[in-house]
């Protein structure tokens, strides 16, 4: 399965010049079978107000940038995941969308928010899915979602291979620094497709990373430019989960002494 991730610098509210870099990206994956964008990819990140937000958002079933993007996975035969302002009623969740030749097959929303998000989104309230695609299964996280062990660990234990993390990182290196070793623990590929460039107080962090169940660094951006990774992977070992001939890094946990952890 080959693998990929396109690192840009969504342009803030301007829709049409996304999708014009998106484009230009996207027709550099000739042998992808799944490329993944960065977060909040439809819309930019660091809105002006809360109804900049709002209106740059799109529902899912009418969305200008997923229906290209349906296109491109229909002309291509790829799947793509997508960070996505998703508009939901009155309410805006900060989203990734799974898509495929098929059409829409998965969503997450966020449920970890960040900053000023806490301002403009609701929670996430999917819990954290795992979509089977083509015998491969994803699941989907996105930017500080990074921060929280357990939910790695959750879409590990629904039998995720990969899991895709489009991301708007801030912080230098902490989440790029993190995530070889949450695919280590869990024996799983991660795909982080960060962004670069800024927008208004904040500057973008690139490194965007491929990692494999070894912990290894299998492909990385640099920190500022807008390009693209793509590396072909073997999910055999994201199932081989034996860290030693007695020792299954799922089976060895020891669940009845964890309880504290969902205490308040």
């Amino acid at each position: 399965m080959k693998v990929g991730f396109i690192q840009l610098s969504p342009v803030l509210g301007d829709l049409d010049a996304t999708m014009s870099k998106v484009k230009k990206h996207m027709d550099r994956f000739t042998a992808a079978d799944l490329v993944v964008l960065p977060e909040l990819c439809n819309s930019g990140y660091n809105f002006e107000s809360s109804q900049q937000a709002r209106d740059t958002a799109e529902p899912v079933e009418s969305s200008v940038f997923l229906e290209y993007l349906h296109s491109v996975c229909v002309r291509h035969d790829r799947y793509i995941v997508t960070g996505f302002n998703e508009r939901d009623g009155d309410r805006l969740y900060n989203s990734a969308i799974l898509i495929g030749p098929g059409g829409i097959c998965g969503k997450y929303r966020k449920l970890h928010l960040f900053l000023n998000e806490k301002d403009i989104f609701t929670p996430g309230d999917v819990g954290l899915p795992v979509f089977d695609v083509s015998g491969c299964k994803l699941g989907l996280l996105i930017c500080f979602d990074w921060v929280f062990p357990e939910a790695w660990r959750v879409l590990a234990l629904k039998g995720a291979d990969v899991i895709c993390h489009p991301s708007n990182l801030v912080i230098p290196r902490l989440a790029q620094t993190a995530i070889p070793v949450h695919a280590l623990i869990n024996r799983v590929y991660v795909i982080t497709a960060n962004r670069t460039g800024r927008e208004g107080d904040l500057s973008f962090t690139g490194l965007s990373t491929i990692a494999g169940p070894r912990g290894e660094i299998l492909c990385q951006a640099g920190p500022s430019e807008e390009e693209s990774g793509l590396v072909e992977i073997d999910l055999a070992a994201a199932r081989d989960k034996m860290v030693t001939p007695r020792n299954h890094l799922l089976q060895d946990r020891r669940p009845d002494e964890y309880l504290d952890i969902v205490k308040s």
